[in-house]
């Protein structure tokens, strides 16, 4: 069934279930606009030069300064490539946390607006909780991914390493080397790391990842599916290398016995 295979993927990486119910049928295509979700703005020099990048969403205004000086982050290369220093600092950053928690706003496909709390734990643990009137509920235990619908009272598993959402959760990441990363691109307010992920018999995803270009903290990612509808995903309120109870992500697989 088309729905099962494809919702685990769909919600753990912040795909709207619109493109779901679309696949299947139950939503015609003349109702989700492609890449309604993601606001688009005008794809740039350095966008148009990477084969196959999604474009990024509307760009939010900088955040305010922090007073006092702070160093200046590289300058970009001439097309638009973020300087080895700068995919250097990204790496430093991502790979001192191990874990984070904050609250996420989720656009879908149609235009419709998810928000929720999500905890994180490296290496391979997440869990999203939608706020209601949302029934869905995402755990990944560090080798699978869980997918609740609390109202049809259904559970889809996945293994992690078939689903794009095993980059964010990796202990570490190297950008430079990643087979994955098609580029990593700079301008004064983010930092972009564009990347590929094919998963077998369903297709291709193209994953966007944005960092904030000033102090290289994680804001935003944007999913293409292999339809091409896009879904945006921005985090805030984080909190970063708290401590985390091991419950949260634990999935209670005798649910897919009921």
């Amino acid at each position: 069934m088309l729905l099962r295979t494809l919702s685990p993927l769909a919600f753990a990486f912040g795909l709207a279930a619109g493109s779901v119910a679309m696949a299947q049928g139950l939503l015609p295509p003349a109702d989700v606009t492609r890449g309604q979700g993601a606001t688009q703005a005008p794809a740039t020099q350095a966008q148009a030069q990477a084969p196959g990048a999604p474009l990024p969403p509307k760009k939010p205004a900088p955040p305010a300064q922090a007073t006092g000086p702070r160093p200046l982050p590289p300058a970009p290369a001439p097309d638009g490539r973020a300087q080895r220093a700068t995919v250097d600092r990204v790496n430093a950053y991502y790979n001192s946390i191990q874990s984070l928690t904050g609250t996420f706003t989720q656009v879908d496909p149609d235009g419709s607006r998810r928000t929720g709390d999500f905890y994180m734990q490296k290496p391979g643990r997440v869990r999203f909780e939608y706020d209601a009137p949302s029934p869905i509920e995402l755990i990944a235990n560090g080798q699978s991914v869980a997918v609740r619908d609390r109202s049809l009272n259904t559970q889809d598993i996945t293994p992690l390493d078939q689903t794009p959402l095993r980059f964010l959760l990796s202990e570490r990441i190297d950008l430079a080397n990643d087979p994955h990363v098609t580029g990593v691109y700079q301008d004064d307010h983010f930092v972009s790391v564009a990347i590929e992920e094919k998963v077998p018999m369903i297709g291709t995803y193209r994953l966007l990842i944005l960092f904030d270009a000033k102090d290289y903290t994680l804001k935003q990612w944007i999913v293409t599916d292999p339809q091409g509808y896009d879904t945006q995903v921005s985090i805030a309120n984080l909190k970063p290398n708290g401590r985390q109870d091991p419950k949260l992500f634990v999935i209670n697989f005798e649910r897919m016995l009921q």
